[in-house]
């Protein structure tokens, strides 16, 4: 783990037990983000903490990108195993229409990686890098993964009928 990413995670687990002298905490409460600027456009909520900042904003990356990795390899998987316990086999497709299949289940496949990686805990660079890189990544991986799925599914409908 890098340096920066080390010390974003000891500081944040150490928000709100010691004071920023390094002396304990003498409440209970965490300290507010007043180290980071809020989100151009939004005023800060009450306390300093900003929902969009960018450490929130990771925060939520990390835990739904697990959610939407989980629910993608689900509907693939049971997607696909419905149309092949049907029989059907993307063999029975023409040539242009085998093409787009199997085009569209790369995209699929890589869709599933970037949705994953966005879900990964780990920060390979500062914070607000990390915030636009999975944010990038969730937006892109959703996107493919709407746009390779239609293709897999237009190229089996448009295949002969059984």
């Amino acid at each position: 783990m890098g340096g920066r990413a080390w010390a974003l995670r000891a500081v944040w687990w150490q928000r709100g037990r010691v004071n920023d002298s390094g002396t304990p905490a003498t409440r209970t409460a965490p300290s507010p983000a007043t180290d980071l600027p809020p989100t151009t456009g939004q005023p800060p909520l009450p306390g300093g903490r900003d929902l969009m900042g960018p450490v929130e904003n990771l925060q939520r990356i990390m835990w739904t990108g697990t959610i939407w990795f989980v629910g993608g390899v689900v509907a693939v998987a049971l997607a696909f195993s419905a149309v092949l316990l049907s029989g059907w086999r993307p063999d029975v497709l023409s040539t242009p229409g085998e093409v787009v299949f199997w085009a569209g289940g790369v995209v699929v496949a890589v869709s599933l990686g970037l949705i994953g990686w966005s879900g990964c805990p780990i920060l390979e660079v500062s914070v607000p890098v990390a915030d636009r890189n999975k944010s990038r990544t969730m937006q892109l991986g959703t996107f493919s993964f709407l746009v390779g799925s239609a293709l897999v599914m237009f190229s089996v409908l448009l295949g002969p009928g059984a």
